[in-house]
């Protein structure tokens, strides 16, 4: 990967199979699984037990509640196979403890292999850039299709 997240990453990291504009759960561990399912479900994790260990184990080290309506659980395990994002969105908004206090209604899950530290960075970092905007957000809220998320992030990196 390049030092950048392309437009031609957004396909591969976050295909429409992994983007969910139904409601998701309103607890944030069940969030994180029902996003971890997402991933799970197309084939790229190896053990989701593992998984969900890795991204609980995280969420207890510090709040993946970002600020501005985002949140983003993420983690570096074996138990997937390669980079993979999901991404849901939550009208009611979910208790991620973010800093700002506001609930997270745009969720995003980061997982990479064990050995991808660097694509791991990578791709929290370019996604936390491109959320920093508001029209980026706004774009997220009114994509109608899973279709429409992907156009979003791809603007949004291009």
């Amino acid at each position: 990967m390049s030092t950048n997240i392309t437009e031609d990453d957004i396909d591969d990291l976050v295909p429409e199979s992994h983007i969910s504009l139904r409601e998701p759960p309103s607890e944030k561990n069940d969030c994180i699984e029902y996003l971890l399912d997402l991933i799970v479900d197309s084939g790229r994790v190896d053990d989701r037990e593992r998984a969900l260990e890795a991204l609980l184990a995280r969420e207890e080290e510090t709040t993946t509640g970002v600020g501005m309506g985002i949140g983003i659980p993420h983690a570096k395990t074996d138990a997937v196979s390669r980079p993979s994002v999901a991404f849901t969105r939550s009208d009611e908004g979910i208790d991620f403890g973010s800093m700002d206090d506001e609930p997270a209604k745009l969720l995003f899950m980061i997982l990479v292999p064990e050995s991808g530290a660097e694509d791991h960075l990578e791709i929290l970092s370019s996604l936390s850039r491109a959320l920093m905007h508001e029209e980026v957000r706004d774009d997220l809220y009114a994509a109608e299709t899973p279709a429409d998320v992907q156009v979003a992030l791809k603007e949004a990196v291009a």
